[in-house]
């Protein structure tokens, strides 16, 4: 009775977190792939995919301060076994 909407609402905000997190990571493979193929790249470019990173790394973070666990991108597994 008590808190059981409570764990339901934290389920819920933590499958969007997840959700968040895959995006961000996404976004920011993106703009790594988008500066690494274009020649002569400028400074809005290079300021992009550091925007990018500090999202993904501010949200993996938020994640891991809460303790949640999901799945992970080939990506994600890719750069840590590195």
């Amino acid at each position: 009775m008590f808190g059981k909407n409570k764990q339901k609402m934290r389920r819920t905000y933590d499958e969007l977190l997840l959700e968040d997190i895959n995006r961000a990571k996404q976004s920011w493979d993106n703009k790594r792939e988008t500066q690494q193929s274009i020649y002569g790249i400028g400074e809005e470019i290079d300021a992009e995919v550091e925007f990018e990173k500090a999202k993904y790394q501010l949200l993996f973070r938020e994640a891991r301060r809460r303790k949640i666990k999901g799945k992970l991108q080939a990506s994600v597994i890719k750069i840590n076994e590195l």
